[in-house]
């Protein structure tokens, strides 16, 4: 479906901030703070699932490694 375009170390850290993100937005339910955690928790965990990142896509960014 979509090309990846992330490595490895880029998708643990998105990992781990879209964790951290919805943690917090449970904490924080129903304050502005929280839906914004909501969504970039979301979306960090869907780049670092997937390994693709639509921002990176159009800059032309590419931090996995190519197979030789």
């Amino acid at each position: 479906m979509f090309k990846t375009n992330e490595g490895n170390a880029d998708r643990i850290v998105r990992g781990v901030i879209g964790i951290v993100a919805l943690v917090l937005f449970y904490m924080n339910i129903g304050t502005v703070l929280g839906w914004v955690l909501l969504v970039v928790g979301v979306i960090a965990l869907f780049t670092a699932i997937t390994g693709w990142c639509a921002i990176y896509s159009v800059i032309g960014v590419n931090t996995c490694k190519m197979k030789s």
